[in-house]
Formats: structure tokens, C-alpha cells, sequence
């Protein structure tokens, strides 16, 4: 066994690091075992009921998250008060934007959610100390970057029933922060956001969203049961309805 494996699972890790799974994926795995103890000090583990605000558009910030489970929708307000979807993140991101004294977008627990927080000051000056730390969030930033242009190409060029295709697919690859995302198979899920936001995030109507959900359940690409509990029998499929 390496030395990288054995500081893994060294006893020093605090009790709670050890059994966070989410920590592995994290930012927290490019910590060594006292700065994870250091951080440990400061930090809390908090459940967020779906629909509670953790951060507000342009509000001043203090605190730093990572998510451990659920979906968190990111949201831009007009001056007029229109509200846009702009993202999604799941279990293990990091929530916030190292540097920044405020937020550019609101964010909201689209589903029952659980988090680790810890002072932006605490890991702004770990980020000095670790560059694996900031390797680790600069990824992150970069696959964001890459997420939008991708859903940039389906907002801008997608049919509809591709539009929702791709809204489920990356649902389907992302809610489960331990399954393979390349994985083929069966995917299992609940709908994190209702059928007014998917309707919001893709710019279709409510009718059009529940209209090609029923042609993708019809053509047995999807199951649904109580509108919510969704069923991928075959991901690839799923790949394939969503145009890619």
C-alpha cells in the first residue's frame, strides 16, 4: 500500500472526515491530515430543506460549502424581478467562488440537501498553503465552463424533446455522486426540480416539458412513477434521444 493510501485512511483523519464518502471527490482530498483536523475545527455539517435560500443574488458572503448530497439550483434575478435558472450542482462541489466578497448568483436547495461549511477566510488561506487544493478548484471551474458551452449548444440548437433528453440524462449522470458517470445501465433518480423550473432552465413551456417526458416514457426510454420517481432502463438510449 502506498503512502498517499495509507495517509488516506490514517486514524488522525477527525471521526467525521472518515465518514464522509463525498470527501474523496472534494476539495478535502487534496488536504493533508492536519490541515483536514484544522478545518475540521471550524466546520459544520447542516441539512437544508428543499426551497431554503443558502445564498442570495449579490450577497455578501462568509462561508464556503461543500455539497455532500442533493441538487442546488444557481439563479440569475433581473432587475424586474424575472428569475433565470443558470446551473445546477451536485454532491461533491464546491459551493462559492474563492475570492469573490460576494455571490453573482442565488442559490437554493432544489431538494432536501446536506452540506459541510467552513469561513471563506480559513479556506482562502488554505488555497495559499495547498496548490492541490487550488488545482482541485480551478478543475471544477473549468468543467463548469465546459458544462455551459455544452448547454449552451442545447438551449441554442436542440428540438425540444432533445432539450428534456438532455435535461434527464444529466440529472441521470450527475445526482448520484458515487456512480460512474460514463456508466451504462439503469439509472435511478428523483426529479430535483419541478416542472415549472425544468420548464424555466430549458426556455419550453410547462406543457412542452410534460409533453415530451410522456413521449420519452411512451417510447420506453424513461419510467415515471408520481411524476417525480424517474427510470433510465438503458442510458445509452437516453444518450441517443438527446441528440449527442
Amino acid at each position: 500500500m502506498n503512502e498517499k493510501r495509507q495517509d488516506i485512511h490514517n486514524s488522525d483523519i477527525p471521526k467525521l472526515c472518515r465518514a464522509c464518502e463525498a470527501r474523496h471527490q472534494g476539495i478535502c482530498g487534496a488536504l493533508n491530515n492536519e490541515q483536514l483536523v484544522h478545518l475540521n475545527r471550524y466546520s459544520s455539517q447542516r441539512s437544508i430543506s428543499t426551497g431554503t435560500e443558502l445564498v442570495g443574488d449579490e450577497e455578501e458572503i462568509s462561508t464556503y460549502a461543500n455539497i455532500l448530497s442533493g441538487v442546488i439550483k444557481l439563479a440569475k434575478t433581473m432587475a424586474d424581478g424575472r428569475q433565470q435558472i443558470v446551473g445546477l450542482q451536485f454532491a461533491p462541489d464546491f459551493l462559492g467562488r474563492p475570492f469573490h466578497s460576494s455571490s453573482h448568483v442565488s442559490a437554493e436547495a432544489a431538494s432536501d440537501v446536506k452540506i459541510c461549511a467552513f469561513p471563506k477566510s480559513l479556506v482562502e488561506s488554505m488555497i495559499a498553503e495547498q496548490p492541490e487544493l487550488e488545482h482541485r478548484l480551478h478543475r471544477q471551474a473549468l468543467r463548469e465552463l465546459d458544462e455551459a458551452r455544452e448547454w449552451m449548444l442545447t438551449l441554442g440548437r436542440k428540438t425540444a424533446a432533445e432539450k428534456v433528453a438532455s435535461f434527464l440524462h444529466m440529472i441521470a449522470r450527475n445526482v448520484d455522486p458515487y456512480r460512474d458517470p460514463d456508466e451504462a445501465g439503469q439509472a435511478v433518480f428523483d426529479l430535483p426540480l419541478t416542472r415549472a423550473d425544468i420548464a424555466d432552465f430549458l426556455g419550453l413551456t410547462i406543457e412542452t416539458v410534460s409533453r415530451q417526458m410522456t413521449r420519452l416514457r411512451k417510447a420506453g426510454i424513461i419510467g415515471i412513477e408520481n411524476n417525480r420517481h424517474v427510470t433510465v432502463p438503458d442510458m445509452e438510449r437516453l444518450d441517443r434521444a438527446a441528440g449527442n
